[in-house]
């Protein structure tokens, strides 16, 4: 299997303390992968050593490529242009527009033709529904439009996966909804594979895919939760 992740017998560390033992987790492309657990069983650990914030000191891990144990602090970055984070409070820059917090990221990453730049803004905007508020500022949007524009900003680089840290989790049932809705046809149509933080198993039964729980220092695939009958 190609896989865009792959952990095999790692340690997942938070600070100083390892949160979870012996992790084994392969993910492929154009799969969806849901991280369910209570509050401080490891999950944001996880999340935090895929995208090279914490380190890995034990057991082996490669995401897109990178070897998580041997990379250097400068190919970080491009390590992170390969993957889209969506996080649950936006994380969006309150003191610029739209446009503006989208052309920061592509900038940041590499990019220098300002019409190429327009043009990508405006095909990810189009992609999120949102192709009418590139001009406003975060806090003129409801919080589903603001988590609308990071998916929008997760998209922009077309990733390998987007890792969702509890991306409903301010919101609203029906805003909720939407978004997931999003996520869901962005899997579908790009096969970029998806990475989903939840508490909500509601979640997981409505739009099914591979379940790992964490709990007890470990975290191991279960069955999937389908929906009640």
């Amino acid at each position: 299997m190609d896989a865009v992740i792959s952990f095999q017998d790692a340690d997942i560390t938070s600070g100083e303390a390892i949160v979870i033992y012996g992790l084994n987790m392969e993910i492929a492309r154009g799969e969806l992968v849901y991280i369910i657990g209570k509050v401080g069983s490891g999950k944001t650990s996880i999340i935090r050593t895929i995208t090279a914030e914490n380190p890995l000191p034990k057991g082996r891990g490669t995401v897109c490529g990178y070897d998580l144990a041997r990379i250097r602090p400068k190919d970080i970055p491009l390590l992170r242009r390969r993957l889209g984070v969506v996080f649950q409070d936006f994380q969006l820059l309150m003191d610029r527009s739209v446009q503006a917090n989208l052309a920061f990221v592509l900038k940041a990453t590499g990019w220098k033709d300002g019409a190429a730049i327009e043009k990508r803004i405006s095909e990810v905007l189009g992609a999120v529904g949102m192709e009418t508020k590139a001009h406003k500022m975060p806090h003129q949007l409801s919080g589903g439009e603001q988590q609308r524009i990071a998916i929008a900003r997760a998209i922009l680089n077309e990733p390998e996966a987007i890792i969702a840290d509890e991306p409903t989790g301010n919101l609203d049932s029906e805003t909720a909804e939407g978004i997931l809705e999003l996520l869901m046809r962005i899997n579908r149509e790009k096969g970029t594979a998806i990475v989903m933080v939840t508490h909500n198993t509601g979640i997981v039964a409505r739009y099914p895919g591979r379940v790992f729980q964490a709990s007890d220092e470990t975290c191991t695939e279960i069955e999937p939760i389908h929906a009640a009958k």
